[in-house]
């Protein structure tokens, strides 16, 4: 385990000790407490943590402080797992929607014996958690109402996402007349980018006090289409990574997914590769059917097209970091090292 991610579950228990004084105050009985305390630890500390990470280490570059004492870590480090409860709400909601069977090793929240449909209300407790450890850490702070307003506005967001990819790419029902490159985009970018990118870096800056809206520009501006293109290199590590690289097998074809593979053949294909798309795309459970699909895309040349779209969206992100104005303390260092992480990434 490394240092950063050391030290960073160190502070979880706090929260869950903050959390659980909470219920006590409003007296709730024991077994209320312990169910809670059980949903917070098998839901929220057991993932990779890097949107929560995020917030360490970007305030640590716009500072220029790389050792934080305990006060000061603290501090940034629960926002940093205020992002993570709310990961955790999402993906609990998330695996009743597409109803999962493991997550992060484990069964999902709802399948756990005795949980069940408890679990749509454990995914409010999750969300509301966030505004609770907000109020009693921020309160004082100038920026607390910004902070408020940040989460509410990315958790509209994501759920806007997460309703056109519902309603565009159902499990049970295919149909690819529905899907486009714009609606892909606009999924990609609402469900995942805004959370998973931005956030952590908006939340930092407002701590380190670079508030500036411009600052808060130039970052979102990069931070977007760096996040559409990190779901788009996993739409293509799904299919074309391996088992080994991506710890896990690809099921996006068999799943409807609504991804820029499929997307990019609907838009190339012939009415012949069309027939093929609509007759074997998102039949579960038909490998057969799978390998018709991925036989198209290997004869629309995909695997190029998405390393030639690669080369150039990161040559776009690096010119745009190269121009940052860092003129009132928003450091372009914070940008490029989210796209390092992403670049070229085969896992």
């Amino acid at each position: 385990m490394s240092d950063k991610r050391a030290r960073f579950l160190k502070v979880f228990p706090t929260i869950v000790e903050d959390l659980t004084n909470a219920l006590k105050a409003y007296k709730m009985p024991q077994e209320a407490i312990d169910w809670f305390t059980r949903s917070l630890n098998h839901n929220t500390p057991g993932g990779k943590l890097n949107r929560g990470l995020s917030v360490v280490d970007t305030y640590q570059i716009l500072t220029g402080k790389q050792d934080l004492d305990d006060e000061e870590y603290k501090k940034v480090a629960l926002l940093g797992w205020c992002i993570e409860l709310l990961q955790a709400y999402f993906l609990v909601a998330d695996d009743m929607m597409d109803h999962s069977i493991t997550r992060r090793g484990q069964p999902c929240w709802y399948r756990v014996e005795g949980v069940s449909d408890i679990a749509i209300n454990d995914a409010f407790m999750l969300e509301a958690a966030i505004y609770y450890l907000l109020k009693k850490y921020y309160r004082q702070e100038k920026y607390y109402v910004d902070l408020m307003e940040l989460f509410h506005e990315v958790t509209f967001q994501t759920e806007l996402g997460q309703l056109l990819d519902l309603i565009t790419a159902p499990e049970d029902h295919v149909d690819l007349s529905k899907f486009s490159l714009s609606k892909h985009s606009f999924i990609v970018i609402f469900k995942t980018a805004y959370y998973s990118f931005y956030l952590p870096v908006a939340l930092a800056m407002y701590v380190a006090g670079i508030t500036d809206p411009r600052d808060l520009k130039q970052a979102q501006d990069v931070l977007i289409p760096l996040g559409e293109y990190f779901q788009i290199q996993d739409d293509y590590l799904d299919c074309f990574g391996t088992p080994e690289q991506i710890g896990k097998i690809g099921t996006d074809i068999q799943d409807n997914k609504c991804s820029w593979l499929i997307n990019k053949a609907l838009e190339l294909a012939s009415p012949e590769q069309r027939a093929v798309l609509d007759k074997n795309y998102g039949q579960k459970d038909n490998a057969e059917a799978e390998s018709k699909v991925k036989q198209v895309f290997n004869e629309l040349n995909l695997e190029q097209l998405y390393k030639d779209y690669e080369q150039d969206i990161a040559t776009k992100l690096k010119d745009m970091i190269a121009k940052t104005d860092e003129s009132r303390g928003f450091k372009g260092q914070v940008l490029t090292e989210f796209l390092n992480k992403v670049y070229k990434r085969d896992k």
